[in-house]
């Protein structure tokens, strides 16, 4: 249920286009439908997380500065700003801080040696960095339209591939839940 809430934003963001064919109006309805998110998310929990504030901050600067300005590449960074902060945050906490940050989100369910953390950090990393520079090559190098199902489909298809592919190499260390 949380995957769908948290992609709320975006399903709106591409029926707006789709109905209106207008990246001002899209946009519009995602700075609105993550205002939405995030009050809802604090009415139903009396919190918001960290990467809901910050893609809510992202949406109302770049956002606003797309209506603002009336230009549409603001908004098209979004996602790659979105991408760089998280694993700009992921590699400072594992260079910076000696920390590993996926192992205090996901350490209950799995057990991984210590080298296996680092490498599943600097993975996400990675990924996160390259999934940032596609966005840019995509909105840059097609069309509106294409931009706009790659932020949806493209996006999500490959965060799900990238998670099915690190399911597979560490389901020998997920935990037995025999209760």
């Amino acid at each position: 249920m949380k995957f769908l809430s948290d992609l709320f934003p975006v399903i709106l963001f591409f029926a707006a286009f789709y109905l209106t064919r207008d990246m001002f109006i899209a946009t519009g309805v995602a700075i609105v439908a993550t205002c939405l998110q995030v009050g809802i998310s604090w009415l139903r929990t009396r919190r918001v997380e960290t990467m809901q504030w910050v893609s809510l901050a992202l949406m109302l600067v770049l956002g606003g500065a797309t209506l603002l300005l009336h230009n549409k590449a603001f908004i098209m960074w979004k996602p790659t700003v979105l991408y760089w902060l998280m694993g700009l945050g992921l590699a400072f906490a594992h260079w910076v801080l000696r920390r590993q940050p996926l192992r205090a989100m996901l350490g209950q369910h799995l057990n991984l040696p210590e080298p296996l953390w680092s490498r599943l950090t600097l993975a996400w990393v990675g990924f996160f960095l390259a999934m940032g520079g596609l966005n840019l090559f995509v909105a840059y190098q097609f069309s509106e339209e294409v931009w706009v199902n790659f932020k949806l489909f493209g996006g999500m298809g490959l965060m799900f591939a990238f998670v099915l592919a690190q399911g597979v190499v560490l389901a020998r260390y997920m935990e037995d839940d025999k209760t």
